[in-house]
C-alpha cells in the first residue's frame, strides 16, 4: 500500500474503474454470445433483437475506450454477416 496520499487514492479509484470495466466487458459478452446463440439457432426475430443490443453495447464500449473503436466495427460487421445470412435463408 502506497504511503502518499495521492497514491493511495489513485489505487482506490483504480481498483474501482477495473471492477466497473470488467462488469461492462462481461455484459458485453454476454451480449454478443446472445446474438450468436440466437442466429445458430435461426431465430431471425430473437436475433434481430439481440444484434441491436449488441450493436448498443459495442458502440458505447467503444466510445467509452473499453474496447477499440475497430474491435467494435469488426464484431458488429460479423454480426450483422451472419444474420443476413440467416435471413437470406429463411
Amino acid at each position: 500500500m502506497p504511503n502518499i496520499k495521492s497514491a493511495v487514492k489513485r489505487v482506490k479509484t483504480i481498483e474501482k474503474r477495473r471492477a466497473l470495466n470488467a462488469s461492462q466487458k462481461s455484459a458485453l459478452r454476454t451480449a454478443v454470445k446472445a446474438a450468436d446463440q440466437a442466429v445458430v439457432a435461426t431465430d431471425v426475430e430473437a436475433a434481430k433483437a439481440a444484434l441491436i443490443t449488441a450493436t448498443k453495447k459495442l458502440d458505447k464500449a467503444a466510445t467509452k475506450g473499453l474496447i477499440h473503436k475497430n474491435a467494435a466495427a469488426r464484431k458488429k460487421s460479423r454480426l450483422a454477416k451472419k444474420l443476413n445470412a440467416l435471413s437470406a435463408q429463411a
